[in-house]
């Protein structure tokens, strides 16, 4: 194949793809619709016990669709410290929880990437609506949630001119 034709075929791949949509990293996808605003980022503590902020914040509102950000298990829908949560549990040893969120599934269903959960309810701290307390952990490790849906970068690689077909 000629480099024209390789820088040819490479501009209509990425033309094909919708400006400003990025695909979801390993069947995961935001949990609410449209793509929401992040409230507050995801600031971990220095150490297990500190204080900090185990997941980030959206900016969502009253009475919202809640969805299941990837396949798996519900492994928690009820209430703790007087707030209503739902946890997931997905491939690979992932946790995802959702709070506050007013559940519609149960315990031990089977969800889908996409999925309601329940609805999202007002009364999250420091949010002037109603926001989405998003988390995921491995283990007793949390991790940013937002490395979940971010779209990894295209690049392309140089090529090197004598790994080119000649003329002909």
């Amino acid at each position: 194949m000629r480099l024209p034709a390789v820088l040819g075929l490479t501009a209509l791949l990425l033309a094909a793809a919708p400006a400003g949509v990025a695909a979801p990293v390993s069947g995961f996808d935001w949990p609410l619709r449209p793509r929401p605003a992040v409230a507050r980022p995801f600031d971990p503590p220095e150490h297990d016990w500190l204080p900090g902020h185990r997941g980030v914040d959206l900016a969502g509102g009253d009475g919202q669709p809640v969805l299941a950000a990837g396949d798996g298990l519900v492994a928690f829908a009820g209430t703790i410290a007087g707030k209503p949560v739902v946890s997931v549990d997905h491939a690979g040893g992932l946790r995802t929880t959702y709070e506050p969120v007013r559940a519609s599934v149960r315990p031990g269903q089977r969800v889908g990437r996409g999925s309601v959960l329940g609805t999202l309810e007002p009364g999250h701290p420091d949010c002037p609506a109603a926001c989405l307390h998003w988390g995921v952990r491995r283990g007793r490790e949390y991790l940013d949630p937002l490395g979940l849906v971010r779209a990894a970068p295209v690049r392309l690689k140089p090529l090197h001119p004598a790994a080119l077909p000649g003329p002909g």
